[in-house]
């Protein structure tokens, strides 16, 4: 598999601690992609659309979002990335505390591909990164060389 394949992973998280438990479980989930991890939204999306190694220009990512960020809401960053050319495929989770319904339902209206509120059943959380694992290995890249 050319290294240009693989999927990373963006954490979009500005508590330490839940990154730690999200990222914990997606290592326990047997998943071992690259993980980046991001505290705010200007510089997740400045990562997203603007440089060189990310999935604007370097393929597939899996973007894992808390809607409550210190500097802009996690759904303006849905809405960015699902309204732009390159990006509107990358598949987003939402990981927040909010729970109200209309807000996941806007989630899923902006795009995202699934909902996860925090504290999170970690159980569930782990099924569905599985889940995601096996998605990851199915959205490789084509080989240009193939």
């Amino acid at each position: 598999m050319n290294s240009q394949q693989h999927v990373n992973i963006v954490m979009v998280e500005d508590d330490e601690g839940h990154a730690r438990l999200i990222e914990k479980n997606i290592r326990r989930a047997g998943i071992s992609n690259d993980i980046r991890h991001f505290m705010d939204g200007t510089s997740a999306l400045d990562y997203l659309f603007n440089d060189p190694h990310g999935p604007a220009f370097n393929g597939p990512a899996l973007i894992l979002l808390d809607l409550n960020l210190p500097d802009m809401s996690g759904t303006s960053i849905l809405e960015k990335v699902k309204s732009d050319e390159k990006l509107k495929r990358t598949p987003v989770v939402v990981l927040t505390t909010t729970d109200d319904k209309v807000e996941i339902q806007r989630c899923y209206d902006l795009g995202c591909n699934v909902y996860v509120t925090k504290p999170v059943n970690y159980e569930s959380f782990a099924d569905a990164i599985r889940q995601l694992g096996l998605f990851l290995s199915v959205i490789q890249v084509p080989d240009p060389e193939a």
